[in-house]
């Protein structure tokens, strides 16, 4: 392949998006790039505070209990309050929690205070979310999600170098920082992204039509949309465990700890360094078998782990289950978004955010359970069994709805242009109109 044509790739991969996505966008990456609490926390409760390794991992674990209530907190306010309004606020107490935790010594007040900052982090996701559903033509969601996507990673590398190099400074300048980006980035939102929630429906007369009331629990009465937050579930549990089991497996091959960073560094490289290919490779692929292969992927990366005895070996694993997740994460939100009515995309969104956060609170647990009891070993297997049996789910129980969907997503002519498709069903879907 040429330059040129990779190029043109690059270009066809980020053109015809609105100005209003890309805001968006980079309030992502400005975010990210501040984003140092989560990363030093562990070391900053150790080394500075001297706290014990186990309630170090008692807060992060925290911090993934406040997403289970944060993210359908996040979820009805988008819908009820709106996604501006809801990003703003998100954002500023997550700020305020950064600049707490810069003051904050006693061990309790930690704890509460990265309890809080969970359930603000999570409940700005299904906003954002959202906000692209809206803004972007379905049938440019998923290649939009991709995009955001490789923005927040793109913004976790660069924390994570600047974040090692600034630590010289002290953890709580770290955090001031986080809270300055986080300040920032709902600047950004409140003044240069518009207000996307769709209005409400009337009638002929112009008379406002009552919709569907939506819970968490009508959400959860949707067979379909229930199906894809389980088997998403089995996913992240897969794609969770390495976090906690790759540097417990290689200590226990007598690797040292510097092995391991290099060796989860490439999951940010190759993210970084890939997405958006991938992005072009998979777009107009059908959701179902984006989703299965990817599934497979974390199957069979997280598996070969058990038969992985040196860095480069281990490394090769992280690749495999990278790509998936590169594959799995735009393609799982863009399904989100075509499974949900219209009025009720952030209480679906939120949904699905909380099986992410249920995972991330659930497998370091369980994990560290496996690894100390029957051994890693029998964590990569248990993986690679839990990734193809999510694998087959979406093979079996998902091909229809997610192939419905795809039928009501317009597909761009040869100009560029999308016909305006009319709502059908219960299921009020995005209306595409001409990007001209």
């Amino acid at each position: 392949m040429s330059i040129d044509s990779l190029r043109r790739s690059a270009r066809a991969t980020v053109s015809g998006l609105p100005g209003g996505f890309w805001w968006l966008w980079l309030s992502t990456l400005v975010n990210r790039t501040g984003a140092f609490v989560l990363t030093f926390l562990s070391l900053y409760l150790t080394q500075e505070l001297g706290h014990s390794a186990w309630f170090a991992g008692l807060v992060v674990a925290l911090h993934g209990l406040g997403g289970v209530a944060g993210s359908p907190l996040g979820g009805m306010l988008t819908d009820r309050w709106g996604r501006r309004p809801t990003m703003v606020s998100m954002h500023l107490a997550a700020a305020a929690c950064s600049v707490l935790l810069a003051v904050v010594t006693s061990a309790w007040g930690v704890a509460l205070v990265v309890l809080l900052m969970g359930v603000a982090m999570q409940g700005v996701r299904p906003s954002i979310n959202a906000s692209i559903a809206d803004l972007v033509p379905a049938h440019d969601v998923r290649r939009a999600y991709a995009l955001n996507y490789w923005a927040l990673n793109l913004g976790f590398a660069i924390a994570a170098i600047g974040g090692g190099v600034a630590i010289v400074l002290g953890y709580r300048t770290l955090f001031l920082v986080d809270a300055a980006a986080t300040v920032l980035c709902a600047l950004i939102v409140f003044l240069r992204l518009p207000e996307t929630r769709p209005e409400a429906k009337t009638d002929t007369a112009g008379r406002p039509v009552a919709e569907d009331k939506v819970s968490v629990l009508t959400v959860l009465r949707d067979a379909p949309f229930r199906t894809l937050v389980t088997l998403n579930l089995l996913v992240c549990l897969v794609f969770t465990a390495p976090w906690i089991g790759l540097p417990l497996t290689m200590a226990a091959e007598g690797l040292e700890p510097s092995a391991y960073g290099a060796v989860i560094a490439v999951n940010g490289v190759v993210i970084v360094g890939f997405q958006l290919l991938v992005n072009k490779v998979t777009d107009k692929r059908s959701p179902v078998h984006l989703l299965t292969v990817s599934s497979l992927l974390f199957a069979l990366g997280t598996g070969a782990t058990a038969l992985a005895g040196s860095s480069l070996a281990f490394g090769a694993t992280v690749v495999v289950w990278t790509i998936g997740e590169m594959v799995h994460v735009p393609t799982n939100a863009a399904a989100t978004a075509r499974l949900a009515p219209e009025h009720a995309r952030g209480r679906y969104q939120g949904v699905m955010g909380m099986s992410w956060a249920v995972a991330g609170f659930v497998a370091p647990v369980l994990a560290g359970w496996v690894v100390d009891g029957p051994g890693p070993d029998v964590l990569w297997i248990a993986c690679a069994v839990i990734g193809a049996l999510a694998a087959l789910g979406y093979q079996t129980r998902l091909r229809t709805a997610l192939a419905d969907a795809e039928e009501d997503v317009p597909v761009a002519d040869a100009a560029g242009d999308v016909p305006v498709v009319e709502e059908s069903g219960d299921k009020g879907r995005t209306e595409a109109v001409s990007s001209s």
